[in-house]
Parts: structure tokens; sequence; C-alpha cells
């Protein structure tokens, strides 16, 4: 058996997951066209996508009911900017970018349902 089983080629650890999102991200923006919006975007879409799963390890790693739920909103607000600066990506006429444009915004909404489930059982 594999460390990392997989349901829809997606990781069950959460943490791992949104690991793999901010990384693909990475990959995604070192594809980008240079233009001035996408420099600008980029930067801001790297941080919000970092921070992902960084405010997910810490929810995991939280003091009590409070932290966690503040790091989980975090990490659900963090989330949704990644989403929207995804959509203000400039891709010109890039066939293969808008594939990945589209998983990563996918992946975005599904990490903010997540989250909100978290929290919602969290309560």
């Amino acid at each position: 058996m594999s460390e990392n089983p997989k349901t829809d080629g997606k990781p069950y650890d959460l943490e791992e997951r949104t690991f793999l999102f901010a990384k693909n991200v990475r990959l995604f923006v070192k594809a980008l066209p240079r233009t001035i919006g996408n420099v600008e975007d980029a930067k801001q879409l790297v941080r919000a996508s970092g921070s992902v799963p960084a405010n997910y390890i810490e929810a995991n790693e939280s003091l009590g009911k409070k932290d966690f739920q503040m790091h989980i909103k975090i990490s659900r607000k963090e989330a949704k900017e990644s989403r929207l600066f995804l959509r203000l990506m400039d891709l010109e006429t890039a066939d293969k970018l808008e594939k990945s444009r589209a998983a990563l915004i996918d992946e975005a909404s599904q990490f903010i349902k997540i989250f909100t489930a978290i929290l919602a059982k969290s309560a």
C-alpha cells in the first residue's frame, strides 16, 4: 500500500493536498506570459497559495479551538484569494495554461468547501 492513498487522483491528506496546490501554482506562474498585470498578480497568487497549506499546518498544531478555527478561516480566505488571482491572469491564447488554470481554480474552490465544512463541524 502506498504512503499517500488517493481518491480521484487527489491525496487524502489535506496537508499534502494543500502543499501540492501551492507547488502547482508556482509551476503555473513560471509558464505565464510576462505582462505587467501577470507579474503583479502572480506575486499575490504565490503568497496566497502558500498561505493555504501554511495556515492549515498551523490549524493542526493549534493551541485550542479558537486558534484552530482562526487558522482554518485564514486558509479558506487565502484559497478564495488564490482563486481570484487565478481568474485575473492574462493567458493570451495559451490553451495549455487555460487547462492548468481551470484545474487550479477547481482545487481552490474545493478547498473553500472543505474548510467551510471543517468550520461547521468544529463550531
